[in-house]
């Protein structure tokens, strides 16, 4: 018997009231995948997760997880098999970093009893796999940006997804915390098996993490294949309208990609530094 993939979108449009949407998206993502959505702001990341997550509906085309129609599952089926990590979660009112995870719990519990041992005992092991076992009883208010992001990936853990979407999840993490992050990632992709799917903005980090690479722009699919593929000059310069030259990762061979002054940020640049040592 064929291997279903994790999900796959035929045709999908969707548009808001703005007129604002995506456009004709076709895209299957295989079991065990690790695939980086990239683009502009307003290229429709965020909505493309959304819709994978079920919250938004196509208006057109349909949405399919592990071969059933996402639209015909209850939203309890659908919190136990696919997971979102958010940019932010703000909360109204305080819980400790376990009260956080144990959220994730939400749809395998029952409204008129507690948490089980087993549900006790999934959270401790969230909370190991992201390194919070020590932090269970602090304030999760009063954590940092990013051990905001390790909860929050423990929360999303603790549903026992088989697909994992996360909306740019090191967008306001410091470059230290953005390597821990990925790496924690690709880990839970290598190690567990785990399908993962994330929206990014860097697109050398996710040259580095990602194996497979989704480029958007206005809604509709540009590229997408291996980093070597989607890195391009030509494409990037389309996308996002500048320059840009591409060369090999001295160590790992991936497209690694750095920016191309404009000739004019070049001549300013020589005249400042003329500027600063004026007797030479």
């Amino acid at each position: 018997m064929a291997v279903r993939p994790a999900i796959r979108l035929d045709g999908v449009h969707f548009t808001y009231p703005s007129g604002f949407g995506l456009a004709g998206i076709d895209l299957c993502i295989e079991r065990g995948e690790r695939v980086a959505i990239l683009g502009p702001n307003g290229s429709g990341k965020t909505t493309l997760l959304k819709l994978m997550l079920g919250l938004l509906h196509p208006g057109q085309g349909t949405i399919s997880f592990e071969g059933s129609d996402l639209g015909g599952m209850s939203r309890m089926a659908v919190a136990r098999a696919i997971a979102m990590v958010p940019q932010e979660l703000l909360l109204p009112y305080d819980l400790t970093v376990r009260e956080v995870v144990l959220l994730g719990r939400t749809s395998y519990l029952s409204r008129y009893r507690g948490p089980a041992d087993e549900d006790l005992e999934v959270v401790r092991a969230a909370m190991a796999a992201v390194d919070l076992l020590s932090s269970g009883g602090r304030p999760y208010n009063e954590l940092s940006g990013g051990e905001r992001q390790r909860v929050i990936l423990a929360m999303a853990l603790a549903q026992q997804p088989r697909l994992l979407l996360l909306d740019e999840p090191i967008r306001s993490l410091d470059l230290n915390h953005q390597i821990r992050m990925l790496s924690l990632i690709r880990e839970l992709n290598v190690k567990r098996g785990l399908t993962v799917l994330s929206s990014m903005h860097d697109l050398n980090l996710s040259s580095l993490y990602f194996d497979r690479l989704v480029l958007l722009s206005s809604g509709r699919i540009v590229a997408d294949g291996p980093p070597g593929e989607v890195i391009r000059p030509d494409t990037i310069h389309e996308v996002f309208g500048v320059s840009v030259l591409v060369a090999r990762h001295p160590g790992l061979g991936i497209p690694w990609m750095t920016l191309a002054p404009d000739a004019r940020d070049l001549l300013s640049t020589r005249e400042d530094a003329s500027e600063a040592h004026p007797y030479r």
